[in-house]
């Protein structure tokens, strides 16, 4: 693991003196005693900072800067860190003795010769799997790790971890800088140790026939035990073993028979291994993270639609639909509880744009229910193994995200939210199918990690997925989910959120008080209008926040109060620059307005379009995608039917080809960089083609959305909230939309909107260009 912020060294860092080294990718206990260490420890933990381990206290010494991972109090007041290596530090100065605090300074690997270390590490390898075969407590598994490794010095490291040398020559290995030194001087140790080995094994040879087994195996014994005692480790070993057991006595009780074997046949290895050996470390770890599971834990709390509703109202303004789905979800769940069984029902998934609210309302189901919230991001996570945790045969492996929940909420009855459930990549195997499992009631009583390597009950779990656009979620997943969509917000939902909710929650966050600070109306509906572009509140909530500390700047600098208007809003803030933008004032031959769906709310779609003499081409620009390129060829088809049909008057022209065939056309969709596709806006594009065969005008302050047939029918669409939402925001004044969607959706969009607007069901081309065309 390597340091990500280089550059906020020199630091200063509490040093802590261990007799043996610790190198940087070491994962590994230390025991502490000293009141003053435990102090500085618990300290440096608590507020996640770095410390510095080294063999000596003084100037220029070179040691190892980590993080603690693990922080335990044993019975007998010890503490027992586990500490993570990172890198390569060297004290510059001493800040303190009482504790230890130096200034570290951060050690960056020299340049090297390629070739030359190349050459060298090619001599290293030889040696060591000489040495691996002459010893046998050498370990094997060594040999593959550094032939999978190409960093000389992880791999110096490495070898020089697993040599017994004295420390003298462990602190002259590791304090040396050039790799080649240090790569030529290992070289050298690693033959005293072949030769060594030699002539033990010739030794031991000579010495074994001369002894029984039964002398042998007590010999072997009571060196081993002297051995530890002249290193002083068997105490400490013998304690942390004892406490492991007295631990797994203790949940032993509480957790499945299968768990309890597998620990305890994991606490029985531990004892036999030395606490020197590579294998000791990664065993108790494991040990370490499977007493850790809260077996047994649950929150007990009776569920009370009454407290659900009064929470999800307190916490989120509007919403009413979501609202009432959550309830219902709830009410069912309940009812089943009380009747004494258990309730099996879909997932609930969050589905909507971002910033409305997912995450939140799921907080609130967690409040509400009085449990703890874990959030598991799944955006991004291409390996199976995140969720189901590495086999325990991998370095660094660890349980899966699922179980970690667990651990972190110390219950085994969270709520847990699946957050991106689309955003999951698909790289390394399907983590999709995991997830398969573990929403699944009939499956997931017996959820196997990989690294636990025994059943987990997760059918106490309360999952809560969230979803950006739901059609990415494969099918038999999206199966198993009870989908609630979180649409759009209108401006004036906006107002009320940013007045009761945003603005006092940053007033408190920036410690401001009401008599010190306040947004006029005006200017927050003017934030709202001009410096956002989005369908939630996430970045109106930016906004906010950022005038919180324009205002407690001023205040430093001797104001009473400061209050935001329209007026100095452009004061505290640049122009204007994320609004919809309010269609044109003036009627025009090929231009029109169409509406469109974005993944941030809704939007106006301009398409314009012109006729050029030519012989009836069609060219398409604007970044569009296939279904919108097929749309407009539809539509141009249409077109021509109406034209030849006598339905669309036009100029009469002396030619023998219709009127369509003496011009190329050329259709066009501002905004090019961004791309645009699907087949909403074929009755756009059928009216502005109409409206430059015929030379009339299209109406401005009119708006459109509709797939169109190649038989003239207006064809229903998606996202109708939204497209009707950011008509409203634009100023338009007349919308026309598919009949099927005036019949079945108009129920959805809020009174606002639908108050603001002339909402018309079209139902053919015909109706739409006696709409617009004027």
């Amino acid at each position: 693991m390597k340091l990500e912020n280089y550059e906020s060294f020199p630091n200063d860092l509490f040093v802590l003196v261990q007799p043996n080294i610790i190198y940087p990718f070491m994962i590994v206990p230390i025991f502490i005693s000293d009141p003053k260490e435990i102090k500085s420890i618990k300290e440096a933990n608590n507020d996640g900072k770095l410390i510095f381990i080294t063999t000596k206290f003084e100037k220029d010494i070179i040691g190892t800067i980590g993080s603690i991972l693990r922080e335990v109090t044993l019975p007998d007041g010890k503490v027992k860190i586990l500490f993570q290596g990172m890198a390569k530090g060297k004290i510059s100065d001493i800040k303190s003795t009482n504790p230890n605090i130096a200034t570290i300074e951060l050690i960056q690997q020299p340049e090297y010769n390629k070739l030359e270390v190349n050459a060298l590490l090619d001599t290293l390898k030889d040696y060591t799997n000489d040495l691996s075969n002459l010893n046998p407590l050498f370990p094997k598994d060594i040999i593959k790790v550094i032939d999978e490794n190409n960093e000389p010095e992880r791999i110096i490291d490495l070898i020089s971890s697993t040599l017994k040398l004295d420390n003298e020559k462990s602190y002259k290995l590791f304090a040396l800088l050039d790799i080649q030194e240090k790569l030529m001087l290992l070289i050298k140790y690693l033959t005293e140790e072949i030769e060594s080995a030699k002539i033990k094994n010739e030794l031991a040879k000579k010495v074994t026939k001369t002894i029984n087994d039964t002398n042998r195996e007590y010999f072997l014994k009571q060196q081993l035990k002297m051995i530890q005692e002249e290193l002083g480790l068997s105490n400490n070993k013998n304690e942390e073993i004892e406490e492991y057991y007295k631990k797994l006595e203790k949940l032993k009780p509480k957790m499945p028979e299968m768990a309890y074997k597998e620990i305890k046949k994991q606490i029985d290895r531990l004892s036999k291994m030395h606490p020197e050996s590579g294998e000791y470390s990664t065993t108790e770890n494991y040990i370490d993270w499977a007493l850790e599971i809260p077996f047994g834990k649950y929150h007990k709390s009776n569920l009370k639609i009454e407290e659900l509703e009064k929470r999800l109202n307190s916490d989120h303004y509007g919403l009413k639909k979501p609202k009432e789905r959550i309830i219902d979800y709830f009410a069912a769940k309940e009812l089943v509880e009380l009747r004494g069984k258990e309730y099996k029902g879909a997932i609930i998934c969050f589905v909507g744009p971002p910033g409305v609210g997912k995450t939140s309302l799921a907080n609130s189901i967690a409040k509400s229910l009085k449990r703890e919230l874990v959030r598991i991001a799944l955006g991004g996570i291409d390996d199976v193994s995140e969720l189901r945790g590495h086999r325990r045969t991998y370095i660094g492996s660890m349980p899966g995200r699922i179980v970690q929940g667990l651990i972190n909420a110390k219950s085994m009855n969270p709520v847990m939210v699946l957050d991106e459930i689309d955003k999951i990549a698909r790289h390394r195997g399907d983590p999709t199918s995991v997830l398969l499992e573990v929403l699944d009631p009939e499956q997931n009583t017996h959820f196997r990690d990989l690294y636990l390597n025994f059943d987990i009950d997760l059918s106490q779990i309360i999952f809560i997925a969230t979803a950006n656009d739901i059609a990415l979620v494969p099918a038999p997943l999206r199966d198993r989910l009870e989908l609630i969509f979180v649409d759009s917000y209108t401006p004036n939902e906006k107002f009320e959120i940013a007045k009761k909710y945003l603005i006092p929650q940053e007033m408190k966050k920036h410690s401001l008080k009401k008599t010190e600070a306040s947004i006029s109306d005006g200017a927050i509906k003017k934030l709202i209008d001009e410096y956002t572009k989005e369908a939630g509140v996430r970045n109106l909530r930016k906004i906010v926040a950022k005038l919180m500390r324009k205002i407690a700047k001023e205040l430093l600098e001797g104001k009473k109060k400061v209050s935001i208007t329209v007026k100095n809003l452009e004061k505290y803030l640049d122009k204007g620059y994320g609004g919809i933008e309010t269609v044109d004032k003036d009627d025009k031959v090929g231009v029109v307005n169409g509406l469109a769906w974005t993944a941030v709310g809704g939007d106006i779609l301009k398409i314009e379009a012109i006729k050029i003499k030519g012989k009836g081409g069609l060219t398409l620009t604007g970044s569009l995608g296939d279904v919108m390129k097929e749309s407009a060829r539809i539509a141009l088809s249409v077109t021509r039917v109406l034209i030849d049909e006598e339905k669309l008057k036009v100029p009469e022209i002396e030619t023998k080809e219709p009127y369509y065939k003496n011009f190329d056309i050329h259709i066009h969709f501002p905004a090019g960089a961004t791309p645009k596709d699907g087949p909403s806006a074929g009755i756009a594009m059928v009216t502005v083609l109409s409206s430059i065969f015929s030379g009339k005008k299209i109406r401005h302050d009119i708006a459109m959305t509709g797939e169109v047939s190649l038989i003239g029918d207006v064809l229903p669409i998606g996202g109708l909230k939204e497209k009707l939402i950011a008509a409203y925001k634009a100023k338009v004044k007349k919308v026309l939309i598919p009949i099927k969607n005036y019949e079945k959706d108009l129920d959805d969009i809020p009174e606002e909107v639908k108050n603001g607007l002339e909402i018309i069901p079209v139902k053919r081309v015909e109706e739409v260009l006696k709409e617009s065309l004027i």
